[in-house]
């Protein structure tokens, strides 16, 4: 660490060591959404939901991870203000995003119909249901590593 930055914080506590079956399930459901879904869209989903629930944890490994895996900095950093910058994604992707959007701040209501319509156009009912339950996870990790308060920076992909 540089002398000019703020200490690190502590973990509040380890949800592996102490729910240990939990977190197993949750590597365990993890994995099985991604069989059914791009890696690509898969690693773009991530990092949104992980930038909208403010969870530095998961921003840093699947930043990490989708630029390991050949993902540009370019999209990569434009993915905050993606609806400004629709022309750096696919239709595919944008559909994606706007369906983890809708998915991760249900504080705005249901998930529209005309998002929901936007991504059933793009996927057919396999890679939807293994989207829409890709946006759970990652919100449920989310949700783990900013209440645990997680500590972002030593994750190394691979």
């Amino acid at each position: 660490m540089t002398a000019d930055r703020l200490p690190v914080h502590s973990p509040r506590l380890n949800m592996a060591a102490l729910a240990p079956e939990v977190y197993k399930a949750m590597i365990r459901l993890d994995a099985s959404v991604r069989h059914g879904i791009d890696p690509t869209i898969l690693h773009l989903v991530k990092i949104r939901a992980s930038q909208i629930n403010h969870c530095a944890f998961c921003l840093d490994m699947h930043t990490k991870d989708a630029l390991a895996a050949g993902e540009t900095t370019e999209r990569v950093v434009q993915l905050s203000a993606w609806e400004e910058s629709k022309h750096f994604y696919t239709a595919k992707e944008a559909a994606a995003l706007e369906l983890t959007e809708a998915v991760t701040v249900l504080t705005d209501g249901f998930v529209p119909d005309e998002v929901y319509a936007r991504a059933a156009k793009e996927f057919d009912d396999t890679e939807l249901a293994h989207l829409i339950a890709a946006i759970t996870v990652i919100n449920a990790w989310n949700r783990f590593g900013v209440t645990t308060r997680m500590v972002a920076g030593e994750y190394q992909p691979g």
